[in-house]
Order: C-alpha cells, then sequence, then structure tokens
C-alpha cells in the first residue's frame, strides 16, 4: 500500500499542445483518433526517393517570424508551437509567471542529423569548401536546441535540457518535469517530446536496411500494429508538450486539470541494440503499477508502443499479458497506426489522445488491422472502431526505444 502525497507533491497536468499529422490541437488529433483519420501521406526525400511519412501541417508562423524559422530547426519550432499552445490551454497569466521558477524538459530521439545532412547537401554545391558551412550549424545541431528554443521564443529563465531517451523520450520527458516539481526545482514544467525525423534520409535508409521501414500501396494503410500483414515503422513527425504544476498550485487558482501523473517507472533490458525484452518491458509496467499504488486491474485503457514491426509488437504483448494476465476490464489501444511513429514523440503524443477518455469514456482504437495476428491476441484490443468505457479512470502508457530502454507513465483521473 503506498501512503498519498501531500498535495505539494502531486503533479497535474494543466495544459495541453500538440501538433500532430492529423491534428494541430488535442481536440482535432482526438476527434481524427475517433473517426479513423490517418496522418499517413506519401512522401519523398532526396537520396531516398519516395516513401511514406506521418507529416504535420501546423501553423509555424504563430509563434515564430521567418527569420526565426531560418535560423532555428524544425524540432524547435515544433516545440515552440506545442508549448505555446500548452500555455494558453492551462490559462496561466503568462506574463506574470515567474519566468526563472520554469523548467523546459523535452524528450528527443536524436537532434542534429537534419541539420548536419542539410549542410553537407548544399556544401556540395560549393565543391564541399567548408567556408560556406553555416555559422548556425553549432547552436542548431547541440543536444539542448529543442528546449533552448522554447526558452529564447518564452523568455524562461529557468532550467531547459533535452532528454535523450530514444523512442521512450516523450514519457521521459514527462517524468523529468514531474521530478523536478516534486524536488521543488521549478513551480512549472514544460514537459514531452518532439521529433523531426521525417526530414533526414539517413532514419529512412537504415530503418529500409534493417528491413524495418512499412510499405503499402495505400499510405494511409502503411501503419498497421498488430495486423498479421504489417511489415514495419512509418516515421513520423510532430510533437506534444505539457503544462505540468503541483496539484496545490493548479487547484489554488482553479485550473482545469487533465488528470495527475499519479505513476512512473523507466528500466533497462541490457540485452540487444533493436530486440525488445518483453521482461524488462513487464517490470517497467509493474514497478509503475506499484509507484501509483494500483493494481493492474484498476487500469482501464493501455497505450501501447506497439511500432508495426513482426518482432517488437509479438514482445509488447507477451508482457502486456504477464502483466494484465486476468483484468477484464483494461483495454488496448495504439495511436502509430493513424500516425506513424513519431520517435522522441511518440510517448508523448499517444498519451495525450487518450486523455479526453476522462471525459467522454470513450477509448480510441487501433486502425489498420484487417487480420490480427494471433500472436497478438489480447483480451481488450480495442480494433478499428471506438469502443464506449462507461468509465475511465486510469490510462497507463508505454514507450520503448532502442539500446533497450522502456518507460511507463501512469496518469489518472482527478
Amino acid at each position: 500500500m503506498v501512503a498519498p502525497l501531500p498535495d505539494d507533491q502531486r503533479v497535474v497536468i494543466t495544459g495541453v499542445g500538440v501538433a500532430a499529422p492529423n491534428g494541430n490541437s488535442l481536440a482535432e488529433f482526438r476527434e481524427s483518433l475517433l473517426v479513423g483519420r490517418s496522418g499517413v501521406v506519401p512522401y519523398e526525400i532526396r537520396y531516398f526517393g519516395a516513401t511514406v511519412a506521418g507529416v504535420c501541417h501546423f501553423d509555424d508562423l504563430r509563434y515564430q517570424t521567418r527569420k526565426d524559422l531560418r535560423r532555428g530547426t524544425r524540432a524547435g519550432s515544433i516545440s515552440i508551437y506545442c508549448s505555446r499552445e500548452a500555455i494558453a490551454d492551462a490559462g496561466l497569466d503568462w506574463p506574470n509567471v515567474d519566468k526563472s521558477r520554469v523548467g523546459v524538459y523535452v524528450g528527443v530521439t536524436e537532434h542534429g542529423n537534419v541539420e548536419t545532412e542539410n549542410e553537407i547537401y548544399l556544401l556540395k554545391g560549393y565543391d564541399y569548401d567548408t567556408r560556406f558551412w553555416s555559422h548556425h550549424h553549432n547552436p542548431r545541431t547541440v543536444a539542448n536546441n529543442p528546449a533552448g528554443e522554447v526558452s529564447l521564443n518564452l523568455g524562461i529563465t529557468g532550467p531547459h535540457y533535452t532528454v535523450g531517451a530514444a523512442c521512450a523520450a516523450g514519457n521521459a520527458g514527462l517524468i523529468q518535469g514531474v521530478q523536478m516539481l516534486r524536488l521543488s526545482e521549478v513551480d512549472l514544467a514544460l514537459a514531452g517530446g518532439v521529433s523531426e525525423s521525417i526530414h533526414t534520409f539517413g532514419i529512412f535508409a537504415s530503418f529500409k536496411s534493417q528491413g524495418a521501414l512499412a510499405t503499402h500501396e495505400d499510405p494511409a494503410k502503411a501503419s498497421r500494429p498488430f495486423d498479421l500483414h504489417r511489415n514495419g515503422i512509418v516515421v513520423a513527425e510532430g510533437g506534444c508538450m505539457y503544462v505540468l504544476e503541483r496539484f496545490s498550485d493548479a487547484r489554488a487558482r482553479g485550473a482545469r486539470i487533465y488528470g495527475e501523473v499519479a505513476g512512473y517507472a523507466i528500466n533497462s533490458d541490457a540485452t540487444d541494440f533493436v530486440m525488445p525484452n518483453a521482461d524488462r518491458q513487464a517490470e517497467c509496467m509493474e514497478q509503475a503499477l506499484r509507484r501509483a499504488g494500483l493494481s493492474p486491474q484498476e487500469v482501464d485503457i493501455v497505450s501501447t508502443h506497439a511500432t508495426g514491426t513482426s518482432s517488437g509488437d509479438v514482445q509488447e504483448c507477451v508482457a502486456l499479458r504477464r502483466v494484465f494476465a486476468d483484468c477484464p476490464r483494461t483495454h488496448f489501444n495504439n495511436a502509430k497506426s493513424f500516425i506513424g511513429h513519431a520517435m522522441g514523440a511518440a510517448g508523448a503524443l499517444e498519451l495525450c489522445g487518450n486523455l479526453p477518455a476522462f471525459s467522454d469514456g470513450v477509448c480510441h482504437p487501433t486502425i489498420n488491422v484487417d487480420e490480427l495476428d494471433p500472436e497478438c491476441a489480447l483480451e481488450g484490443l480495442v480494433i478499428n472502431q471506438p469502443r464506449e468505457l462507461g468509465r475511465v479512470r486510469c490510462i497507463l502508457n508505454n514507450s520503448f526505444g532502442m539500446l533497450g530502454i522502456n518507460s511507463v507513465v501512469i496518469v489518472t483521473k482527478v
């Protein structure tokens, strides 16, 4: 039994900012998840050629000038858009917020590849004469760039940094924000994850060389976790940033609360560069549940990580069966089937798509499952159509990454 936390140690979500391939706000994203609207489209990138990808279409001039966009990065632009939208959504009196007590924690899979590829491509036109190398390259490629661009845009003087955690990074950024609030290092956290991955040809080429890049004659059906004929990952860009506050502060200002971060865990497989370990994934979920003081039977929705690879989906299902062996109320879904794999943003985006279930009681589905892989059959797997659950009080969000990093976040209704 876990003792209840005091209100100044409870951390809640009061604002959400979203840039997804199928929605530029939480409302738009949620609607797409309920009506089956995919954000995966035909895409072409130099050297690699034609493929498919999850492409965002947010207004990048809403909070930045054209000069800002030329000087900065796509990841920075996504981070700024999502952070600004989250602040507005939280109803904060931003001009009067003490910016020295605000922290920015952005999960990333990688950063700098896009800018380096771009510079080398442009340099080719000057016979590789490095006198023409951009003086913006260093600030564009430092690992803290996306979080730093947010701090510059918003005048935040508190701590900012990125959390490199492969495809577990969206959850890891959120967890970092929770921890910094509990340590009283900050009074407000902007936390989540971003991805600019579709702008680097290297990621497409590498997944293809692994035999892990999805193909389909219909781009909208290319991302199909759990389907027997799935054939890999659809690369996506996107982002989701949250405003996190202590429950005592949020209640004092009368804020709307999306949910409470009740538990979390991060662990490592320590077994392989890319092959997942079901035992370690299960242990990560179990640790998060213990921290939250919850039993598996109390979880209403599990947002799965499943990317659409043949082995990855199966291994996660093995872990899920171990943890949720006797949980008739628990339902499972997957957002990558709609948008592809948004890498560092995946965990944060996939969690937010489920948060409205606390209000409407609906579990969004996994789409594109034409023939369920028997090895991925889960009791409670919601396929192709939303399911009315009636009451939703607990969401568990899985997010796993290369080099064997696993992250789990649990959010409960307040």
